[in-house]
């Protein structure tokens, strides 16, 4: 008896999970998602493509024995509470972490090292020689304790910085979140790397950048509503702080909104996941929930709650 999984026709996706025993794949086409094949209708699995909306939430229920959602991301708010009862949920979480850890990274160093003040010299033709800041010894405090927390913290430490993680509770490593009041203003660069669910929207308010030490780094690498944008604004425009933002509230940034021009701001359009390898790191994780899957077991990134 085969599981029947339905699978965006990515180059390479259908020979990695074809290959595990007991599965058979139905490809569609990634970028006409609505058009599905006629032996959709047979899919246990669902594995939607890239970035999906909640719009394929009614694509899911629509199909009658559907039991599994495997997503391409790490990310799964627009999916969380949506499904039928009897569909679970499962993430890409290790596929991206260390993608986005990197960003965090560029974006630091960027910052710190005036990259784009020198990149703007350049072009004008000047010889902008200053000294600058440096990522060396300084402490950083990163609020999400998961793959990305734990991928950030491995390539910041060769810096020689300092790394504190945050989790939602206190652990051997790690700070509990009821701490991070007392925490904030003793680290010169806060990231946020925390998964967008309702008890996270807005964790970053204006009582939380305000306990921010002044002159710090704000980073989020997690999702847009993570942040109150009018909040962060204020600071931004103040001078009190800075920030790197990959992802934003709106999103897509609309044309003539206040972060374009914001100032002590680095911003980047949600690319900090897109690079090249991003869909064979996916599938080699999506394949091994799905092997465990098909053998009876839980995925071991199966969502339970509200993560």
């Amino acid at each position: 008896m085969s599981l029947t999984v339905l699978l965006p026709d990515y180059p390479g996706a259908a020979d990695l999970v074809s290959a595990i025993e007991g599965v058979r794949v139905v490809t569609y086409d990634p970028h006409d998602q609505l058009n599905m094949p006629a032996e959709a209708v047979d899919a246990e699995v669902f594995v939607p493509p890239f970035l999906a909306s909640r719009e394929l939430v009614p694509l899911a229920e629509s199909l009658p024995r559907l039991q599994l959602v495997q997503l391409l991301s790490a990310g799964a708010e627009a999916w969380i509470g949506a499904l039928p009862e009897r569909v679970k949920l499962s993430n890409c979480r290790g596929a991206h972490g260390g993608s986005t850890a990197e960003w965090v990274v560029g974006a630091l160093l960027s910052i710190y090292r005036d990259f784009r003040e020198f990149d703007a010299a350049q072009r004008a033709g000047e010889w902008a020689y200053h000294q600058t800041d440096t990522l060396q010894g300084k402490r950083v405090l990163v609020v999400g304790a998961g793959d990305l927390g734990r991928q950030l913290e491995r390539r910041l430490l060769p810096f020689d910085t300092e790394v504190t993680l945050v989790g939602r509770s206190a652990r051997e490593g790690v700070r509990g979140e009821d701490e991070l009041p007392e925490l904030l203003g003793e680290y010169d660069v806060v990231v946020v790397v925390v998964p967008m669910t309702e008890d996270t929207r807005h964790l970053v308010d204006a009582k939380f950048l305000a306990r921010m030490a002044d002159g710090a780094i704000f980073v989020n690498g997690a999702r847009g509503p993570v942040v109150d944008t009018d909040a962060l604004l204020a600071e931004l425009t103040s001078g009190r702080l800075r920030a790197a933002l990959d992802v934003t509230d709106p999103e897509p940034l609309p044309e003539g909104h206040p972060l374009w021009r914001a100032p002590n701001l680095l911003l980047t359009p949600h690319v900090a996941g897109s690079v090249a390898g991003q869909h064979q790191r996916a599938f080699r994780i999506v394949a091994r929930q799905i092997a465990q899957f098909a053998a009876g077991k839980d995925p071991e990134n199966l969502i339970r709650g509200s993560y």
